[in-house]
């Protein structure tokens, strides 16, 4: 199984949940847009420091199990995790029942 495989089904996961979230009108438009500075907070601090720790000899890939494009040294699957976790916790938050961050009346 390759990393892009595995990061599909994460991802999917994630999108079902937060899809749900959102149908259920239980994320406002300020939720949304701080999700989505995270998620770019989350996505360049993966970039920075995957870059050092695979230039540092820290860890590396299997050429086989991954598709080839990168973002510098790392992969582009190493950038599934960041955007799972963005998508699925606060979904999964609002879901749970703390939609008063989530939703505002107005």
């Amino acid at each position: 199984m390759t990393y892009l495989v595995l990061n599909g089904v994460f991802l999917a996961v994630a999108v079902l949940v937060a899809g749900v979230a959102v149908a259920c009108r239980l994320v406002s438009g300020r939720f949304v847009a701080s999700v989505a500075v995270a998620l770019t907070l989350t996505l360049l601090l993966t970039a920075v420091f995957d870059n050092l720790m695979i230039g540092a000899g820290l860890f590396s890939y299997d050429p086989d199990h991954i598709s080839g494009l990168f973002i510098g040294l790392a992969p582009i699957e190493d950038f599934a995790y960041p955007l799972a976790a963005a998508l699925l916790l606060p979904a999964l938050w609002v879901l749970a029942g703390s939609s008063k961050l989530g939703h505002t009346d107005d």
